[in-house]
């Protein structure tokens, strides 16, 4: 779901909260309404359709917790998030049993507060996909229908993956970095497989809480936890005879770990609170940034489910180790973006093509997607992409790398693996930097999430 689609509803009866954080919202790009009461919050919700509702716990009136009652009964698929601050284990366990999926204790950091809206609105795409039933419009369709590139690794992927779609293996396991375009390879085998006029359907595993990753995926009967007033479908029952994408599976928790590899063995799984077997025939397409056999070997990921998905394994390299692709790629969002904003540019300059294709793309397919969009975005008039409509990170990339790197990475005494050499960069980049990481990124011409996930990922946070 994007930004401009989220309809959020700010319950607090402190007028400086619902400013703060309903200006906050607003910069990002939500459509938002204050409420200072909970009785003003259900009349909203009984005149207007929201997707999250961001609650108080201590209103005037009619507490958070009631509201939270009775809004779920006027708005049954409302994803509500409470907020206090007077945080309490027994508050934050009954808010979650009367159906709330989050819980912020007050002063929260705004970085927090977008985390946990993004969460609740990825949970409102996935009920939504469950509910309709059908295949929804990729979120991050990266390159369309196909899988776009000239190089030789992509060229290796669109084979696998094509020969997978018309074999009868009902498990795949996609890997790579996050905006390599694991989705879009999920979505090419649906696609080309005999399944493809059945539904696809996807859940990102680290978007939802963990109470209420095994009612989404395999629903629930009514009466199994407080508010489930109705029976539930979860994903896998809805998407019969299609696929199921599972992305960042190595953050599944292990209660769901133990139901889908029942699922995977027996084709079969019970949904929250029942007793019945159900059978269901789905295509699972599991996906992960991490290294999944270095959660097996920490405890946090399941062996045997990790032996069941490792069947057919297809590693999407970055585009970083395929420059091939930069030009095929940019000149598919330059068409698509001109058809969707109606315009007429007519391609890239030789020399921003230049800059791009020396680029080191930490953010891969999605990040240049993003500088394409920008460009169209920022410079309406232009009939060409040229170099000073590119971020200003991507034309200082090529001197900042260079001082990063050259005492101890540009010329080594012998050749390092890309990933090591990408270690000692951001490690010098922080110590040059004393720390601050706003400074490192722009030293390395990456965003300041980039570099935390890159210090996360190389042990150096």
């Amino acid at each position: 779901m994007t930004a401009a689609g989220g309809r959020i509803l700010v319950v607090d009866d402190e007028k400086l909260i619902r400013w703060s954080v309903g200006e906050r919202l607003t910069r990002q790009g939500y459509a938002v309404t204050v409420a200072a009461s909970g009785e003003q919050a259900l009349e909203l919700m009984a005149a207007s359709a929201f997707d999250v509702a961001l609650l108080d716990v201590r209103l005037p009136g009619i507490d958070g917790l009631q509201t939270l009652k009775q809004g779920l009964r006027v708005q049954p698929e409302l994803v509500v998030m409470m907020m206090s601050a007077h945080g309490s284990v027994d508050v934050a366990v009954e808010a979650m049993k009367q159906g709330a999926v989050d819980f912020l204790v007050k002063p929260f950091a705004l970085q927090a507060l977008d985390a946990a809206v993004e969460r609740a609105l990825a949970a409102v795409a996935t009920r939504r996909q469950i509910s309709l039933g059908v295949e929804p419009q990729a979120s991050g369709d990266l390159v369309g229908d196909g899988i776009i590139g000239a190089s030789a690794p992509i060229a290796e992927v669109r084979e696998m993956a094509a020969r997978l779609a018309e074999s009868a293996a009902t498990t795949v396991l996609i890997e790579g970095d996050s905006g390599v375009g694991k989705e879009v390879v999920a979505r090419y085998i649906h696609r080309k497989s005999a399944r493809a006029a059945k539904p696809f359907l996807q859940l990102n595993c680290a978007a939802l809480p963990e109470h209420l990753i095994e009612s989404e995926l395999f629903g629930h009967e009514r009466g199994a936890f407080t508010d489930a007033r109705a029976q539930k479908i979860g994903l896998f029952e809805s998407a019969e005879g299609g696929s199921v994408l599972l992305d960042e599976i190595g953050d599944l928790p292990a209660s769901g770990q133990a139901k889908l590899l029942l699922l995977l063995e027996n084709k079969t799984f019970r949904r929250v609170g029942g007793l019945a077997e159900q059978k269901v025939d789905v295509r699972v397409i599991a996906a992960t940034n991490v290294n999944l056999e270095g959660r097996v070997a920490e405890g946090r990921f399941r062996a045997d489910l990790f032996f069941r998905l490792n069947v057919v394994r297809i590693a999407v390299p970055p585009l970083r180790e395929r420059k091939g692709d930069v030009l095929p790629l940019a000149a598919f969002f330059v068409s698509r973006y001109n058809q969707e904003m109606r315009r007429s540019v007519k391609g890239i300059s030789p020399a921003a093509l230049a800059q791009l294709e020396t680029y080191r793309w930490p953010g891969n397919v999605r990040e240049l997607r993003n500088v394409i969009e920008r460009a169209f975005i920022l410079h309406a008039g232009a009939d060409e992409i040229r170099p000073e409509h590119l971020p200003a990170s991507m034309r200082q990339a090529a001197e900042s790398y260079a001082p990063v790197g050259a005492s101890s990475v540009a010329a080594p005494a012998a050749a390092l693996p890309l990933e090591e050499v990408e270690r000692r960069m951001i490690s010098e980049a922080m110590e040059k930097a004393r720390g601050n990481q706003s400074k490192a990124a722009r030293v390395l011409g990456i965003s300041r999430d980039t570099l935390r996930y890159r210090l996360k990922k190389f042990g150096l946070d």
